[in-house]
């Protein structure tokens, strides 16, 4: 199994072998990942720029949500705030590179979590300034923007003026809807950062064909309706259309009821669930918002629930949260929604 401090078995050559997935490679790649299983992005990649002159290909300059910066080597002393900014460092094969991670929301993926546990945790959420200062990072990766708040004293510039980099994942840039497109351009400006291109588009062009294949599975299948429960009780919080969310119910051959609503995620009335009436709900499971289990029996017990087709019914597909953002478990959540969605694709 993969530890982490090598290239991973993520990086077959996957367009070569795109008719060939049965080969043992393929196998090994589609057994380890199915054990896996809130922002907006620019539509367009951040551009990384490579001096054509340089050999090893730095400096490298990236524009990441209005913060240029130049890399003349690749980081060798990384801290992850959010899981799913340390899980696409290690499916990169950049273990040697990072020295602490924090805010681990949902399990690990299995062939990352000796590697993951390897790596020292700084804090159960956001850590603080100075706790990352004494890490000694010369870059800090955060998901959410939440890692670099500003009122908690983590600002970019804060960072910045101690002399370190940063990246914020493209999906809090904060202007359009997310799709899997920035997925894909995420994980090519971390390969480019790291000077692994190479490894990116691996993981690229694997991650390309596992969506193909689940989206190609239910494209002749009826549109479902689809609701998101994240969380709440007095109102329901729910993925709205700017979200990754929606964009993977939409390939797995369903549509968010609430693709709607402006935002990546929003509250809404259960007089709006009702009306809207799912034919299947996605639960998303992170820590700190009540167990699974809890959330179904909530839906189930709501006497005004009790028509909605997906609560009459009991249809929920479980998506952990980190696989319904930008990162390398969107791909595969793609497959789960589709199942969950359109079973008999899968019989």
């Amino acid at each position: 199994m993969y530890d982490g401090t090598s290239r991973p078995p993520l990086f077959t050559p996957a367009r070569k072998r795109h008719a060939l997935r049965s080969t043992a490679a393929a196998v090994a790649l589609h057994a380890a990942l199915l054990t896996a299983g809130c922002g907006s992005s620019q539509d367009t990649a951040e551009d990384v720029e490579a001096t054509a002159s340089s050999a090893a290909g730095f400096p490298v300059t990236v524009d990441n949500c209005g913060v240029r910066t130049t890399y003349e080597k690749p980081p060798s002393r990384v801290v992850t705030i959010h899981q799913h900014p340390a899980e696409l460092m290690l499916a990169l094969g950049l273990r040697d590179r990072m020295v602490g991670t924090a805010f681990p929301d949902s399990g690990v993926l299995p062939e990352l979590e000796k590697a993951y546990r390897a790596i020292p945790r700084l804090a159960e959420r956001e850590p603080s300034f100075e706790t990352i200062l004494e890490a000694g990072p010369d870059l800090v990766y955060g998901g959410y923007g939440s890692a670099f708040a500003e009122n908690e004293g983590r600002s970019r510039k804060a960072f910045a003026d101690a002399g370190i980099d940063t990246h914020l994942n493209r999906e809090y840039c904060g202007k359009k809807r997310v799709t899997m497109k920035d997925t894909y351009d995420e994980i090519r400006t971390i390969g480019g950062i790291f000077g692994v291109p190479d490894r990116a588009d691996d993981l690229v062009a694997d991650l390309t064909v596992r969506v193909d294949e689940a989206a190609t599975k239910v494209e002749d299948e009826p549109e479902t309706r689809v609701f998101v429960y994240d969380s709440g009780d007095k109102a329901a919080f729910t993925a709205g259309g700017k979200s990754l969310g929606t964009e993977l119910i939409r390939l797995a051959g369903g549509k968010n009821v609430f693709a709607d609503l402006d935002d990546v995620f929003g509250d809404v009335s259960w007089e709006q669930v009702v009306e809207r009436k799912p034919e299947v709900i996605a639960i998303y499971d992170y820590a700190g918002a009540g167990s699974v289990e809890q959330k179904k029996q909530f839906l189930l017990s709501q006497p005004a629930l009790k028509d909605v087709p997906a609560v009459r019914n009991e249809r929920f597909v479980v998506l952990p949260l980190t696989a319904t953002l930008v990162g390398i478990r969107s791909a595969y959540a793609i497959e789960e929604l589709a199942r969950g969605i359109h079973p008999e694709s899968f019989a």
